[in-house]
């Protein structure tokens, strides 16, 4: 197993998870496999029935992280850092309890924070084993560090961007009258791992009808001469990032008057959010300025969703761009602006870039042409 970010780099993140976890007034954070643990450690994989689960004590406690693992899966470990890291390995066989391995290292009553994407298997023996302690979810402390993107996760999600943009632009191969949306989308999903990306994490055809519904996925409807046809797509690179863009084709023929008229409404408003984002403007205000061109048209009740959501090592990750956050967005957040208008029965449409806050303003991480595109 070897890890996408330098040793330094998992160092920091150890250190200030403890910072922050002190300052929220946790004793120790309890992380079972899945993107949190991989942030912090490098270390792939998903939990299991067997418990692996990283200690991070908070800073001012003197005992060190530790990493109960397994022993059949500690050969596993091998490339991440742990001892550069000065993270202890206890191992466990299957005859022993690893739920009071943990009691044992944590040392007694506390408040623990588990992560939030904990089996429940997990998190009901480790509260058996810790009955003292105060349990909360980790995500409070987690998010405050995922949240903002170092230099080398903007560096991923630039190249996962460029990857999916070059999907974008062979859609001419994909998207054509006769084919069911199922086809297309299985060419798609071969064309991600193509370009790059380490799979297909989702790929949204969405042809005429059903482009009225913002998450349908494919289906066996063959596309037509005139259909407008929305394409969602994205995936992991083999370093963890995600890609995720959106744009809308019209397929075989030029589109209506008021197909153009509508699409010509989302672009206003997916440029008038990105124009919005800079630092110290809030999330909600984001989501305010796409949902307000679409509304003075006359489209407000059509535009279903929210206009983002944060993206990295998970698709959908905070910051969220939603009406009530107020959230003042900082340097390095990195989120989805995706407003759409979907008319129910009939068709719809959605623009969707990732970007990622500067100390001025944003990034497009996305290149390819906003407009509507004639395939």
């Amino acid at each position: 197993m070897t890890p996408a970010a330098p040793t330094k780099l998992l160092a920091d993140r150890l250190r200030r998870a403890g910072e922050v976890a002190a300052a929220q007034d946790i004793d120790l954070l309890l992380v079972t496999p899945g993107t949190d643990l991989r942030y912090l450690l490098g270390a792939g994989g998903a939990s299991h029935e067997r418990l692996t689960c990283l200690l991070v004590p908070a800073a001012g406690h003197r005992a060190p992280p530790a990493l109960v693992v397994p022993r059949l899966e500690a050969p596993g470990l091998t490339g991440l850092p742990l001892a550069e890291l000065d993270v202890e390995i206890v191992t466990w066989a299957d005859d022993e309890d690893p739920y009071l391995l943990v009691s044992d290292l944590a040392g007694g009553p506390m408040r623990v924070g588990v992560a939030d994407s904990m089996p429940a298997r997990h998190l009901f023996g480790l509260r058996d084993a810790l009955p003292g302690a105060g349990q909360t979810l980790a995500g409070a402390v987690l998010r405050e560090l995922r949240m903002r993107k170092d230099a080398a996760e903007i560096e991923q999600l630039r190249a996962a961007g460029a990857a999916i943009d070059r999907v974008h632009a062979r859609m001419g191969e994909f998207l054509q009258v006769g084919r069911t949306e199922a086809q297309a989308g299985a060419a798609i999903a071969a064309a991600i791992v193509e370009e790059g990306h380490l799979s297909a994490a989702f790929v949204i055809v969405g042809s005429g009808p059903n482009g009225a519904s913002p998450h349908h996925d494919v289906s066996e409807r063959v596309i037509e001469r005139g259909d407008v046809v929305v394409v969602d797509i994205g995936g992991p690179l083999p370093g963890g990032y995600h890609s995720d863009c959106t744009r809308t084709y019209a397929v075989g023929a030029q589109p209506r008057a008021e197909v153009r008229d509508v699409h010509a409404v989302l672009q206003d408003a997916q440029e008038r959010a990105v124009a919005a984002v800079r630092p110290g403007i809030s999330a909600e205000h984001v989501d305010a300025a796409a949902r307000e061109p679409i509304t003075a048209a006359g489209f407000g009740a059509e535009f279903l969703h929210r206009t983002g959501h944060g993206i990295g090592l998970d698709v959908h990750e905070e910051p969220y761009i939603v009406s009530g956050n107020a959230l003042p967005l900082e340097p390095g957040m990195a989120f989805s602006v995706e407003p759409g208008i979907y008319l129910d029965g009939r068709w719809g449409a959605r623009i969707e870039d990732i970007v990622v806050v500067t100390d001025t303003g944003c990034e497009r991480l996305n290149r390819r042409p906003r407009d509507l595109v004639v395939l």
